[in-house]
Protein backbone atom coordinates (compact mmCIF):
# COMPACT_ATOMS: atom_id res chain seq x y z
CA UNK A 1 0.00 0.00 0.00
CA UNK A 2 1.49 3.22 -0.91
CA UNK A 3 -0.16 7.06 -1.61
CA UNK A 4 -1.23 6.26 -5.25
CA UNK A 5 -2.86 2.93 -4.13
CA UNK A 6 -4.77 4.89 -1.32
CA UNK A 7 -5.70 7.57 -3.88
CA UNK A 8 -6.67 5.51 -6.22
CA UNK A 9 -9.20 4.37 -3.66
CA UNK A 10 -9.97 7.78 -1.87
CA UNK A 11 -10.42 10.29 -4.89
CA UNK A 12 -13.25 7.78 -6.79
CA UNK A 13 -14.75 7.25 -2.97
CA UNK A 14 -14.51 11.68 -2.33
CA UNK A 15 -16.35 12.42 -5.73
CA UNK A 16 -19.04 9.85 -4.43
CA UNK A 17 -19.25 11.09 -0.94
CA UNK A 18 -19.40 14.75 -1.93
CA UNK A 19 -22.25 14.14 -4.27
CA UNK A 20 -24.32 13.78 -0.80
CA UNK A 21 -24.01 17.00 1.02
CA UNK A 22 -25.41 18.54 -2.92
CA UNK A 23 -28.87 17.22 -2.37
CA UNK A 24 -29.23 19.84 0.64
CA UNK A 25 -26.57 22.05 -1.03
CA UNK A 26 -28.69 22.16 -4.27
CA UNK A 27 -31.92 23.12 -2.73
CA UNK A 28 -30.44 25.69 -0.94
CA UNK A 29 -28.87 27.10 -3.93
CA UNK A 30 -32.13 27.21 -5.89
CA UNK A 31 -34.44 28.38 -3.21
CA UNK A 32 -31.48 31.13 -2.59
CA UNK A 33 -31.92 32.39 -5.81
CA UNK A 34 -35.71 33.48 -4.91
CA UNK A 35 -36.57 37.04 -3.44
CA UNK A 36 -37.09 36.29 0.04
CA UNK A 37 -34.92 34.95 2.86
CA UNK A 38 -37.69 32.59 4.27
CA UNK A 39 -37.71 30.52 1.00
CA UNK A 40 -33.50 29.20 2.73
CA UNK A 41 -34.74 29.46 6.19
CA UNK A 42 -37.66 26.83 5.41
CA UNK A 43 -36.07 24.52 3.40
CA UNK A 44 -32.56 24.73 5.66
CA UNK A 45 -35.06 23.82 8.59
CA UNK A 46 -36.84 20.93 6.83
CA UNK A 47 -33.51 20.08 5.75
CA UNK A 48 -32.40 19.84 9.56
CA UNK A 49 -35.58 17.76 10.21
CA UNK A 50 -34.65 15.20 7.81
CA UNK A 51 -30.63 15.11 8.45
CA UNK A 52 -32.04 14.70 12.50
CA UNK A 53 -34.11 12.11 11.14
CA UNK A 54 -31.75 10.33 8.62
CA UNK A 55 -28.38 10.86 10.63
CA UNK A 56 -29.54 9.17 13.55
CA UNK A 57 -29.74 5.96 11.35
CA UNK A 58 -26.24 6.85 9.63
CA UNK A 59 -24.71 3.47 10.85
CA UNK A 60 -26.94 2.06 8.52
CA UNK A 61 -24.31 2.95 5.65
CA UNK A 62 -21.32 3.22 7.89
CA UNK A 63 -21.53 -0.62 9.78
CA UNK A 64 -22.67 -2.00 6.73
CA UNK A 65 -19.01 -0.99 4.79
CA UNK A 66 -17.39 -2.31 7.44
CA UNK A 67 -18.71 -5.34 7.92
CA UNK A 68 -19.02 -5.76 3.92
CA UNK A 69 -15.45 -4.85 4.05
CA UNK A 70 -14.55 -7.48 6.45
CA UNK A 71 -16.62 -9.74 4.99
CA UNK A 72 -14.18 -8.90 1.63
CA UNK A 73 -11.65 -9.33 3.24
CA UNK A 74 -12.13 -12.84 4.27
CA UNK A 75 -13.69 -13.94 1.06
CA UNK A 76 -16.69 -14.88 2.96
CA UNK A 77 -19.91 -14.74 0.32
CA UNK A 78 -22.12 -16.19 2.73
CA UNK A 79 -21.39 -13.18 5.24
CA UNK A 80 -21.44 -10.34 2.30
CA UNK A 81 -25.02 -11.51 1.27
CA UNK A 82 -26.03 -10.86 5.45
CA UNK A 83 -23.65 -7.86 5.46
CA UNK A 84 -26.64 -6.37 3.19
CA UNK A 85 -29.32 -8.10 4.30
CA UNK A 86 -29.60 -7.43 7.95
CA UNK A 87 -29.44 -3.26 7.86
CA UNK A 88 -31.94 -3.30 5.12
CA UNK A 89 -34.94 -4.92 7.27
CA UNK A 90 -33.96 -2.35 9.32
CA UNK A 91 -33.98 0.51 6.84
CA UNK A 92 -37.34 -0.28 5.41
CA UNK A 93 -38.92 -1.00 9.29
CA UNK A 94 -37.70 2.95 10.77
CA UNK A 95 -38.68 3.98 7.12
CA UNK A 96 -42.26 3.11 7.23
CA UNK A 97 -42.24 4.23 10.96
CA UNK A 98 -41.35 7.57 10.12
CA UNK A 99 -43.88 7.74 7.76
CA UNK A 100 -46.52 6.69 10.24
CA UNK A 101 -45.03 8.84 12.46
CA UNK A 102 -45.09 11.84 10.50
CA UNK A 103 -47.21 14.58 11.98
CA UNK A 104 -46.14 14.08 15.39
CA UNK A 105 -42.40 14.56 13.86
CA UNK A 106 -43.08 17.96 12.26
CA UNK A 107 -45.10 19.41 15.18
CA UNK A 108 -42.08 18.80 17.68
CA UNK A 109 -39.09 19.88 15.69
CA UNK A 110 -41.26 23.26 14.62
CA UNK A 111 -41.78 23.40 18.30
CA UNK A 112 -38.21 23.03 19.52
CA UNK A 113 -36.50 25.32 16.48
CA UNK A 114 -39.27 27.60 16.35
CA UNK A 115 -38.43 29.48 13.57
CA UNK A 116 -40.62 32.39 12.28
CA UNK A 117 -44.33 31.73 11.03
CA UNK A 118 -42.99 32.18 7.19
CA UNK A 119 -39.75 30.01 7.48
CA UNK A 120 -42.42 27.71 9.14
CA UNK A 121 -44.68 27.95 6.31
CA UNK A 122 -42.14 26.57 3.88
CA UNK A 123 -40.73 24.12 6.42
CA UNK A 124 -43.67 22.37 6.14
CA UNK A 125 -44.33 21.88 2.79
CA UNK A 126 -40.84 20.73 2.43
CA UNK A 127 -41.34 17.88 4.84
CA UNK A 128 -44.86 16.83 4.03
CA UNK A 129 -43.48 15.93 0.72
CA UNK A 130 -39.82 14.87 1.62
CA UNK A 131 -40.98 12.61 4.28
CA UNK A 132 -42.49 9.65 1.77
CA UNK A 133 -38.71 8.94 0.93
CA UNK A 134 -37.51 7.78 3.88
CA UNK A 135 -37.71 4.10 3.21
CA UNK A 136 -35.84 5.05 0.01
CA UNK A 137 -33.14 7.21 1.27
CA UNK A 138 -32.45 4.52 4.54
CA UNK A 139 -32.19 1.33 1.51
CA UNK A 140 -30.01 3.85 -0.26
CA UNK A 141 -27.67 4.35 2.44
CA UNK A 142 -27.23 0.33 3.16
CA UNK A 143 -26.95 -0.07 -0.78
CA UNK A 144 -24.30 2.59 -0.83
CA UNK A 145 -22.87 0.92 2.35
CA UNK A 146 -22.23 -2.22 1.27
CA UNK A 147 -20.76 -1.39 -2.43
CA UNK A 148 -18.18 0.97 -0.68
CA UNK A 149 -17.20 -2.19 1.31
CA UNK A 150 -17.16 -4.78 -1.49
CA UNK A 151 -14.90 -2.07 -2.96
CA UNK A 152 -17.36 -1.58 -5.69
CA UNK A 153 -16.69 2.21 -5.96
CA UNK A 154 -17.50 2.59 -9.76
CA UNK A 155 -20.70 1.40 -9.25
CA UNK A 156 -21.62 3.53 -5.67
CA UNK A 157 -19.64 6.76 -7.31
CA UNK A 158 -22.35 6.03 -11.01
CA UNK A 159 -24.89 5.78 -8.53
CA UNK A 160 -24.63 8.66 -6.31
CA UNK A 161 -23.46 10.85 -9.08
CA UNK A 162 -26.72 10.18 -10.67
CA UNK A 163 -28.83 10.70 -8.13
CA UNK A 164 -27.30 13.78 -7.33
CA UNK A 165 -27.56 15.22 -11.33
CA UNK A 166 -31.27 14.08 -11.64
CA UNK A 167 -31.59 16.15 -8.14
CA UNK A 168 -30.30 19.20 -9.88
CA UNK A 169 -32.35 18.98 -13.14
CA UNK A 170 -35.59 18.44 -11.14
CA UNK A 171 -35.08 21.06 -8.78
CA UNK A 172 -34.25 23.53 -11.36
CA UNK A 173 -36.82 22.52 -13.33
CA UNK A 174 -39.44 22.37 -10.90
CA UNK A 175 -38.15 25.82 -9.37
CA UNK A 176 -37.41 27.89 -12.27
CA UNK A 177 -39.68 26.80 -15.16
CA UNK A 178 -42.45 25.33 -13.48
CA UNK A 179 -41.93 27.93 -10.59
CA UNK A 180 -42.65 25.38 -7.58
CA UNK A 181 -40.97 27.44 -5.05
CA UNK A 182 -40.13 25.20 -1.95
CA UNK A 183 -42.52 22.33 -3.38
CA UNK A 184 -40.66 21.99 -6.63
CA UNK A 185 -37.07 21.29 -4.84
CA UNK A 186 -38.59 18.74 -2.39
CA UNK A 187 -40.51 16.94 -5.14
CA UNK A 188 -37.30 16.61 -7.04
CA UNK A 189 -35.22 15.55 -4.13
CA UNK A 190 -38.26 12.44 -3.46
CA UNK A 191 -37.97 11.35 -7.24
CA UNK A 192 -34.40 11.69 -7.19
CA UNK A 193 -34.12 8.73 -3.96
CA UNK A 194 -36.58 6.59 -5.53
CA UNK A 195 -34.87 6.42 -9.07
CA UNK A 196 -31.46 5.81 -6.97
CA UNK A 197 -33.20 3.23 -4.72
CA UNK A 198 -34.60 0.85 -8.19
CA UNK A 199 -30.89 1.53 -9.70
CA UNK A 200 -28.89 1.01 -6.58
CA UNK A 201 -30.89 -2.81 -6.23
CA UNK A 202 -29.59 -3.49 -9.93
CA UNK A 203 -26.43 -2.67 -9.49
CA UNK A 204 -26.33 -4.65 -5.97
CA UNK A 205 -27.21 -7.60 -8.52
CA UNK A 206 -25.23 -7.18 -10.92
CA UNK A 207 -21.97 -5.99 -8.95
CA UNK A 208 -21.89 -8.67 -6.69
CA UNK A 209 -19.33 -11.76 -7.61
CA UNK A 210 -21.18 -14.54 -6.26
CA UNK A 211 -25.01 -15.84 -6.25
CA UNK A 212 -27.59 -14.26 -4.54
CA UNK A 213 -29.51 -16.68 -2.16
CA UNK A 214 -31.85 -15.14 0.97
CA UNK A 215 -30.69 -15.80 4.15
CA UNK A 216 -33.25 -17.64 6.12
CA UNK A 217 -35.00 -15.67 9.10
CA UNK A 218 -32.90 -17.76 11.62
CA UNK A 219 -29.97 -17.01 9.81
CA UNK A 220 -30.86 -13.50 9.18
CA UNK A 221 -31.97 -12.72 12.55
CA UNK A 222 -29.32 -14.90 14.82
CA UNK A 223 -28.90 -13.61 17.95
CA UNK A 224 -24.83 -13.26 18.26
CA UNK A 225 -24.53 -11.31 15.08
CA UNK A 226 -27.07 -9.23 15.20
CA UNK A 227 -26.07 -8.37 18.74
CA UNK A 228 -22.32 -7.52 17.41
CA UNK A 229 -23.80 -5.55 14.51
CA UNK A 230 -26.44 -3.56 17.16
CA UNK A 231 -23.43 -3.33 19.37
CA UNK A 232 -21.47 -1.24 17.28
CA UNK A 233 -24.65 0.50 15.82
CA UNK A 234 -25.63 1.06 19.53
CA UNK A 235 -22.70 2.84 19.57
CA UNK A 236 -22.87 5.06 16.22
CA UNK A 237 -26.26 5.80 17.38
CA UNK A 238 -25.22 7.54 20.48
CA UNK A 239 -22.55 9.49 18.59
CA UNK A 240 -24.71 10.51 15.91
CA UNK A 241 -27.16 11.61 18.65
CA UNK A 242 -24.43 14.10 20.25
CA UNK A 243 -24.16 15.59 16.65
CA UNK A 244 -27.56 16.29 16.26
CA UNK A 245 -27.89 17.97 19.86
CA UNK A 246 -25.22 20.28 18.51
CA UNK A 247 -26.82 20.79 14.79
CA UNK A 248 -30.06 21.70 16.53
CA UNK A 249 -28.59 23.78 19.00
CA UNK A 250 -26.85 25.77 16.79
CA UNK A 251 -29.56 26.23 13.90
CA UNK A 252 -32.00 26.37 16.99
CA UNK A 253 -29.77 29.42 18.30
CA UNK A 254 -29.46 30.99 14.67
CA UNK A 255 -32.87 31.46 14.00
CA UNK A 256 -33.56 33.21 17.79
CA UNK A 257 -31.42 35.86 16.15
CA UNK A 258 -33.82 36.42 13.03
CA UNK A 259 -34.57 35.00 9.49
CA UNK A 260 -31.81 36.75 8.31
CA UNK A 261 -29.05 34.98 10.38
CA UNK A 262 -30.96 31.41 9.50
CA UNK A 263 -30.32 31.95 5.85
CA UNK A 264 -26.66 33.51 6.58
CA UNK A 265 -26.23 30.46 8.69
CA UNK A 266 -28.15 27.54 6.67
CA UNK A 267 -25.97 28.95 3.61
CA UNK A 268 -22.49 28.50 5.73
CA UNK A 269 -23.84 24.76 6.85
CA UNK A 270 -23.99 24.01 3.39
CA UNK A 271 -20.41 24.93 2.47
CA UNK A 272 -19.59 23.28 5.60
CA UNK A 273 -20.99 19.81 4.74
CA UNK A 274 -18.94 19.65 1.25
CA UNK A 275 -15.92 20.34 3.28
CA UNK A 276 -16.77 17.58 5.57
CA UNK A 277 -18.15 15.20 2.92
CA UNK A 278 -14.71 15.81 0.97
CA UNK A 279 -13.08 14.63 4.06
CA UNK A 280 -15.59 11.37 4.05
CA UNK A 281 -14.06 10.80 1.02
CA UNK A 282 -11.10 9.44 2.43
CA UNK A 283 -12.47 8.50 5.68
CA UNK A 284 -14.44 5.64 3.61
CA UNK A 285 -10.99 4.52 2.00
CA UNK A 286 -9.44 4.21 5.33
CA UNK A 287 -12.22 2.58 6.51
CA UNK A 288 -12.56 -0.36 3.46
CA UNK A 289 -8.89 -0.86 3.61
CA UNK A 290 -8.61 -1.09 7.45
CA UNK A 291 -11.51 -3.54 7.48
CA UNK A 292 -9.85 -5.66 5.08
CA UNK A 293 -7.02 -5.40 7.12
CA UNK A 294 -8.78 -7.22 10.06
CA UNK A 295 -10.44 -9.53 8.25
CA UNK A 296 -7.54 -10.88 6.51
CA UNK A 297 -5.47 -10.33 9.89
CA UNK A 298 -2.60 -7.77 7.40
CA UNK A 299 -0.87 -5.82 10.43
CA UNK A 300 1.39 -4.21 7.42
CA UNK A 301 -1.57 -3.12 5.85
CA UNK A 302 -3.28 -1.71 9.07
CA UNK A 303 -0.35 0.28 10.06
CA UNK A 304 -0.10 1.95 6.63
CA UNK A 305 -3.57 2.77 6.42
CA UNK A 306 -3.41 4.35 9.22
CA UNK A 307 0.18 6.11 8.39
CA UNK A 308 -1.72 7.51 5.19
CA UNK A 309 -4.91 8.55 7.09
CA UNK A 310 -2.79 10.82 9.07
CA UNK A 311 -0.96 12.64 6.39
CA UNK A 312 -4.14 12.92 3.90
CA UNK A 313 -6.14 14.28 6.54
CA UNK A 314 -3.65 17.60 6.78
CA UNK A 315 -3.19 17.12 3.08
CA UNK A 316 -6.76 17.48 2.34
CA UNK A 317 -7.04 20.32 5.05
CA UNK A 318 -4.49 22.62 3.14
CA UNK A 319 -6.44 22.10 -0.11
CA UNK A 320 -9.80 22.92 1.34
CA UNK A 321 -8.87 25.89 3.25
CA UNK A 322 -7.06 27.03 -0.07
CA UNK A 323 -9.83 26.86 -2.10
CA UNK A 324 -12.28 28.43 0.24
CA UNK A 325 -9.70 31.22 0.72
CA UNK A 326 -9.70 31.96 -2.80
CA UNK A 327 -12.69 31.89 -3.64
CA UNK A 328 -15.37 32.26 -0.78
CA UNK A 329 -17.77 35.18 -2.20
CA UNK A 330 -17.85 33.68 -5.48
CA UNK A 331 -19.08 30.51 -3.44
CA UNK A 332 -21.53 32.24 -1.19
CA UNK A 333 -23.18 33.39 -4.10
CA UNK A 334 -23.61 30.45 -5.53
CA UNK A 335 -26.35 29.75 -3.01
CA UNK A 336 -27.80 33.01 -2.51
CA UNK A 337 -28.18 36.44 -4.53
CA UNK A 338 -29.54 38.28 -1.71
CA UNK A 339 -27.53 41.34 -0.86
CA UNK A 340 -28.23 41.13 2.98
CA UNK A 341 -27.53 37.28 3.16
CA UNK A 342 -24.24 37.21 1.28
CA UNK A 343 -23.29 40.70 3.41
CA UNK A 344 -23.78 38.50 6.93
CA UNK A 345 -22.41 35.13 5.12
CA UNK A 346 -19.39 36.89 4.59
CA UNK A 347 -19.16 38.65 8.04
CA UNK A 348 -19.25 34.83 9.49
CA UNK A 349 -17.65 32.93 7.06
CA UNK A 350 -14.27 33.81 7.92
CA UNK A 351 -14.53 30.77 10.79
CA UNK A 352 -14.80 28.20 7.92
CA UNK A 353 -11.09 28.94 7.07
CA UNK A 354 -10.30 27.29 10.28
CA UNK A 355 -12.85 24.32 10.13
CA UNK A 356 -10.87 22.01 8.03
CA UNK A 357 -7.89 22.10 10.09
CA UNK A 358 -9.97 21.35 13.30
CA UNK A 359 -11.97 18.66 12.00
CA UNK A 360 -9.03 16.52 9.66
CA UNK A 361 -7.77 14.46 12.14
CA UNK A 362 -11.54 13.69 13.31
CA UNK A 363 -13.37 12.92 9.96
CA UNK A 364 -10.42 10.91 8.99
CA UNK A 365 -9.76 8.89 11.30
CA UNK A 366 -12.99 8.36 11.97
CA UNK A 367 -13.05 5.50 9.07
CA UNK A 368 -10.14 3.73 10.88
CA UNK A 369 -12.39 3.19 13.89
CA UNK A 370 -15.21 2.14 11.93
CA UNK A 371 -13.51 -0.08 9.21
CA UNK A 372 -12.43 -1.84 12.78
CA UNK A 373 -15.44 -1.94 13.82
CA UNK A 374 -14.58 -0.33 17.54
CA UNK A 375 -16.81 2.77 17.44
CA UNK A 376 -16.84 3.16 21.94
CA UNK A 377 -14.07 5.20 21.12
CA UNK A 378 -15.80 7.40 18.36
CA UNK A 379 -18.79 7.32 20.81
CA UNK A 380 -16.61 8.92 23.84
CA UNK A 381 -15.36 11.12 21.63
CA UNK A 382 -18.28 12.81 20.44
CA UNK A 383 -19.79 12.82 24.04
CA UNK A 384 -17.00 15.07 25.41
CA UNK A 385 -17.27 17.61 22.10
CA UNK A 386 -20.82 17.62 22.96
CA UNK A 387 -20.47 18.61 25.95
CA UNK A 388 -17.40 21.49 25.57
CA UNK A 389 -19.91 22.11 22.76
CA UNK A 390 -23.03 23.06 25.28
CA UNK A 391 -20.54 25.10 27.68
CA UNK A 392 -19.12 27.38 25.11
CA UNK A 393 -22.43 27.84 23.31
CA UNK A 394 -24.34 28.52 26.83
CA UNK A 395 -21.19 30.98 28.15
CA UNK A 396 -20.31 32.74 24.94
CA UNK A 397 -23.37 33.28 22.48
CA UNK A 398 -25.05 35.96 25.25
CA UNK A 399 -21.53 37.86 24.87
CA UNK A 400 -20.50 37.03 21.09
CA UNK A 401 -23.73 36.50 19.31
CA UNK A 402 -23.37 34.74 16.20
CA UNK A 403 -19.54 34.59 16.63
CA UNK A 404 -19.99 32.81 19.55
CA UNK A 405 -22.14 29.89 18.01
CA UNK A 406 -19.42 29.74 15.14
CA UNK A 407 -16.54 29.70 18.07
CA UNK A 408 -18.64 26.81 20.02
CA UNK A 409 -18.67 24.66 16.66
CA UNK A 410 -15.32 25.22 15.64
CA UNK A 411 -13.66 24.52 19.54
CA UNK A 412 -16.57 21.37 19.39
CA UNK A 413 -14.88 20.27 15.82
CA UNK A 414 -11.43 20.34 17.49
CA UNK A 415 -12.44 18.49 20.45
CA UNK A 416 -13.76 15.71 18.05
CA UNK A 417 -10.58 15.22 16.71
CA UNK A 418 -8.57 15.07 19.29
CA UNK A 419 -10.11 13.23 21.44
CA UNK A 420 -10.29 10.64 18.60
CA UNK A 421 -6.66 11.10 18.26
CA UNK A 422 -5.99 9.96 21.62
CA UNK A 423 -8.02 6.81 21.37
CA UNK A 424 -5.78 5.41 18.57
CA UNK A 425 -2.49 4.26 20.43
CA UNK A 426 -5.63 2.47 22.19
CA UNK A 427 -7.12 0.81 19.38
CA UNK A 428 -3.43 -0.40 18.07
CA UNK A 429 -3.19 -2.25 20.68
CA UNK A 430 -6.14 -3.72 21.22
CA UNK A 431 -6.45 -5.11 17.34
CA UNK A 432 -3.40 -6.77 17.36
CA UNK A 433 -3.09 -8.41 20.67
CA UNK A 434 -6.24 -10.10 20.20
CA UNK A 435 -5.48 -11.37 16.41
CA UNK A 436 -1.69 -12.07 17.52
CA UNK A 437 -2.86 -13.60 20.46
CA UNK A 438 -0.36 -11.62 22.93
Amino acid sequence: MNHRAYLTLAIPLTISTMTTPLLGAVDTAVVGQLPDPAYIGGVAVGTLIFNTLYWVFGFLRVSTSAFAAQANGASDPAQGVLALSRPFLIAVIVGMCFILLQWPIEYAALTLIAPDSDVSKFAVEYFRIRIWGAPFTLMNYVILGWLMGMAKIKESLFLQVLMNVLNMILAILFVHVFSFAVKGVATATLMAEIIAFVLGLLIVMKASSFEWKMPSIQTLIDTQSMKKMFNGNKDLFIRTICLLVVINMFTAKGASFGTEFLAANAVLFQIHYIMAYFFDGFANASSILVGKAVGSNDKKLYKKTLSLSRQWSVITAFIIASIYGLFQEKIIELFTSLPSVIELSTTYGAWLMIYPFAACFGLVIYGVFTGATEITPVRNSMIYAMIIYIIIQITVTPIWHNHGLWLAFIVYTIGRSGFLVLYTPRLNKKLWHLKEGI
